[in-house]
C-alpha cells in the first residue's frame, strides 16, 4: 500500500512539473473514483497565482459595472435562459448599432457593483441567468430589448431602473414606445422649420403625451 501511494504521489508531481499551472486540474481527475479519506484528496482549486489573477479580474469587473450604474441613464434587466450563442450575438449586434451595451455577469458581482448607486434598488432582480442592457439615451436600451423580446420569447424583461426610478416590465415597455433622443431632436428641428399650421397641430396634442416625451428629454439633460 505504501509503495502504491508513493507511485501515485510521484506521478502527480511529474504532472505538476510537466503541465505547470494546469496540473491541478489533472490531479483532480486523477484522484476521482473510489472511496478515499478526505485528507488524502488533493485540493481541486487553481494555484495561488491563478486565484490572484481571477480575483483581480473580478474586482475590475465590479469597479467597471459600478461606474456604469452611476453614469448610465437607464438600465434594463432580463432573463436570457434558452438563448443560443447566435441569438445573444444578434441581440448584442442590434444593441451596438443603437448605442446600447449588453453585459452578462455573475449576479453576485453585479449586486456588489450596484452598491452605492442610484440603481441599487434593482438588486433583487438578479436571480437566475440575467443580462443587463444600458444606454445613455433613456429610451434606447428599453427599445432594443423590447423589440428583441417581441420576436424571441426566451428573452424575458424583468424590469430596470432610470436613476432612482424603479421600472417594472410594463415601465420598460412604455419607455420603448417613446422616440429616442435622436428622433426627438429631429422632430424638434422639423417642428421649427414647419409651417405655423403644423406647429398648432403639435401643440394641441394631448398634454400627457408631450409630458412623457419632454420628460425623458429633460432627464437626459439633467444627467449630462
Amino acid at each position: 500500500m505504501n509503495a502504491g501511494k508513493s507511485v501515485r504521489t510521484s506521478y502527480a508531481r511529474r504532472l505538476a512539473r510537466a503541465a505547470g499551472g494546469q496540473a491541478w486540474k489533472r490531479r483532480c481527475r486523477f484522484s476521482g473514483g473510489g472511496k478515499r479519506n478526505r485528507r488524502s484528496r488533493p485540493q481541486c482549486r487553481p494555484p495561488t497565482g491563478e486565484r490572484q489573477v481571477e480575483k483581480a479580474e473580478k474586482r475590475e469587473l465590479v469597479s467597471t459595472m459600478n461606474e456604469v450604474f452611476k453614469e448610465t441613464n437607464v438600465v434594463v434587466v432580463a432573463h436570457y435562459a434558452g438563448l443560443t450563442v447566435a441569438e445573444l450575438t444578434a441581440l448584442r449586434g442590434k444593441a451596438r448599432v443603437a448605442g446600447v451595451s449588453v453585459k452578462v455577469a455573475k449576479n453576485r458581482l453585479v449586486k456588489l457593483a450596484l452598491q452605492g448607486t442610484d440603481s441599487a434598488h434593482i438588486a433583487d432582480l438578479f436571480t437566475g441567468p440575467t443580462l443587463v442592457a444600458y444606454s445613455d439615451d433613456p429610451v434606447a436600451a428599453p427599445k432594443v430589448t423590447s423589440e428583441f423580446a417581441k420576436t424571441n420569447d426566451k428573452l424575458v424583461i424583468l424590469g430596470g431602473a432610470m436613476g432612482k426610478t424603479n421600472l417594472d416590465p410594463n415601465g420598460v415597455k412604455a419607455l420603448a414606445t417613446l422616440p429616442s433622443l435622436d428622433e426627438l431632436r429631429g422632430k424638434l428641428v422639423g417642428l421649427l422649420q414647419a409651417p405655423a399650421t403644423k406647429i398648432a397641430t403639435v401643440v394641441s396634442a394631448p398634454a400627457a403625451q408631450l409630458a412623457r416625451v419632454f420628460g425623458a428629454y429633460a432627464k437626459k439633460d439633467e444627467a449630462a
